[in-house]
Parts: C-alpha cells; sequence; structure tokens
C-alpha cells in the first residue's frame, strides 16, 4: 500500500468481522484543515458577537448618560435663563431707585425701563433642533460669562449708588428744615424799616415772637461753631451743617450746647430770650449758605 494512505481499521463488539478503511493523506489533512478553520470561524465568530453585544451595551450606557447629561444641560439653562431674568429686573430697580432718588445719568435717559429679558428659550430649542449639545453647552458657558459681567456692574452700580444716597441723606440731614422755635414771624428775611430808627434795613434772617425761655431746637444735625455775646444780637448760637450750611439764632437767654458739640436734629440747643438790640422776647434765625444769607423759608417745612 502506498504511504500516502492510512487504513482505519473498525473493531465491532460482538462477533461481526472487522472493517478497513482506506484513507488518503490528502483527505486527512483537508479535514483537519477545513475542521480547524471551522472552530477558528466559530471562535471569531463567538468573539465578535460577544463585542458587538458589548458595543451595544456600551451604546445604550452611553445613550442613557446622554439624556442625563441633556436634561442637567436643560435644568442648567433654565437656571441661567431665571438668574439672566433676575438680573434684568435687578438692572430695573436700580434705574427705578436712581430716578425717585433724581440720580439718572444720560445713559440711563436713553434705555426704557422694561425692555429686555433673556432669550435662552429660543436658543435651547435652535440647539434641540439641531441636536448641538456643545453648541449649546458653548452658548450656555458665554451667557454663564456675561452674567457674571452683569453681576459685577450691577454690583459696582448699586455701591456708587449707595454712596450717592449716602450722601443725600447726608445732605437731607444736613439742611435746616425744622423751624427752631414755635412763634409767629414778625419780619421777614429781606428788605424792611428798621424798629430802631425807622431807617431801610436789610433783614438777613426771620424773627420769630414767642415766649421768653420757649426752647430752641437745632433744625438739622450739624456741629457748633460757636457760642458768642455780642451788642447787637445778644447771647447768639452758630451751627455747621457741612455742605456749605450754617445755622444762627440771636437774642437767646441762654445757650444749652457748647462750641464744638455734635448736635442732631430736633435737639434742644437754647432758651429764647431778649437780649442784645431787641424790642422783646423772639428769636432771630438766619441762613448762610457758602457764607451767603438766604431766605430760611426756603428750608423750612
Amino acid at each position: 500500500m502506498p504511504k500516502n494512505f492510512y487504513t482505519l481499521l473498525i473493531l465491532p463488539k460482538k462477533h461481526s468481522s472487522a472493517k478497513k478503511i482506506n484513507l488518503s493523506s490528502t483527505l486527512i489533512k483537508g479535514v483537519s484543515l477545513f475542521v480547524m478553520g471551522f472552530v477558528l470561524f466559530m471562535i471569531y465568530f463567538a468573539y465578535d458577537y460577544i463585542h458587538i453585544r458589548w458595543e451595544q451595551a456600551e451604546l445604550k450606557r452611553l445613550k442613557v448618560h446622554t439624556a442625563e447629561q441633556r436634561k442637567q444641560i436643560d435644568g442648567l439653562m433654565t437656571k441661567v435663563d431665571q438668574f439672566s431674568s433676575k438680573m434684568e429686573e435687578l438692572k430695573q430697580f436700580d434705574k427705578k431707585i436712581r430716578i425717585l432718588a433724581n440720580i439718572v445719568t444720560g445713559r440711563d435717559k436713553e434705555q426704557l425701563l422694561g425692555i429686555g429679558g433673556p432669550v435662552g428659550e429660543e436658543s435651547r430649542i435652535r440647539a434641540r433642533i439641531a441636536d448641538d449639545e456643545r453648541a449649546l453647552i458653548a452658548g450656555a458657558d458665554r451667557k454663564v460669562d456675561n452674567l457674571m459681567d452683569e453681576a459685577i456692574a450691577r454690583q459696582k452700580s448699586f455701591a456708587n449708588l449707595l454712596a450717592l444716597l449716602k450722601e443725600k441723606k447726608s445732605i437731607m440731614a444736613a439742611t435746616p428744615s425744622l423751624w427752631p422755635v414755635g412763634g409767629w414771624v414778625t419780619s421777614e428775611f429781606g428788605r424792611r424799616l428798621s424798629p430802631f430808627g425807622g431807617e431801610r434795613e436789610f433783614h438777613k434772617g426771620i424773627d420769630i415772637a414767642t415766649r421768653y425761655g420757649q426752647a430752641v431746637q437745632a433744625p438739622a444735625d450739624g456741629v457748633v461753631a460757636e457760642v458768642a455775646y455780642s451788642n447787637d444780637g445778644g447771647r447768639m448760637i452758630s451751627i455747621d451743617h457741612g455742605h456749605g450750611i450754617t445755622t444762627h439764632y440771636a437774642h437767646l437767654f441762654k445757650a444749652s450746647v457748647r462750641p464744638g458739640a455734635a448736635v442732631k436734629k430736633g435737639e434742644r440747643i437754647g432758651h429764647v430770650g431778649n437780649t442784645g438790640r431787641s424790642t422783646g422776647s423772639h428769636l432771630h434765625y438766619s441762613v448762610m449758605l457758602n457764607g451767603v444769607a438766604v431766605n430760611p423759608r426756603k428750608y423750612l417745612n
């Protein structure tokens, strides 16, 4: 028998005769190669199937993760829009306060109240249609940057507004708006006939007639600049209210304050008298603005 053939001997269990099958080496090699190829194919198929299943599971996980991120981004954009709306409200509130306080800049006059507001919803709709999450995130990032700039601007504006309001409050507190004493005005500010001789003279204040010893109150916050006595004004008090405003009180019976003392609006500073060049119990009250006498009635409530 040639060498390139193999004999397969089959021995049955019973009394049957043995069977011989002659197989060529080429056939055996072919079958062996086929079996090996089939095994390798099955291994590759199994690996590819497992890989596809893994990719499907990973894709499902990424879809869930993407949906969760989309939800978070939408929530973030909603909060950004709410923040933007609040910043717009603060901006309008700032303008209203400035208008009420009469602190209006040229830019404020040019811009109408009630204009503006967030536009994020429209941007979000366009982003959803385009399905471009990176553009949505970039838009949110830009909007947050703009809001931070706006917040810094509002902070500076409110700080400036607070300083201006404090200054206005200081000016209001220093404005002599209270009557220093109750009574009736017997001589107004301006030209008059002198009660001593009847000559024409300029009266630099108002004379308020009232009972002797009546308490005199400070019409505004200030610092006592002078307590003195003169032949014309008798016992006198001068108060510096700042901002160029000073008030003077003459013909007092007694002073209740000393130079350098800080006084508050409505605080007692002395008592009505009849000292100096006077025809009776009264208070001479005058207001000076930057050293110039002005009519006290323009300040009095």
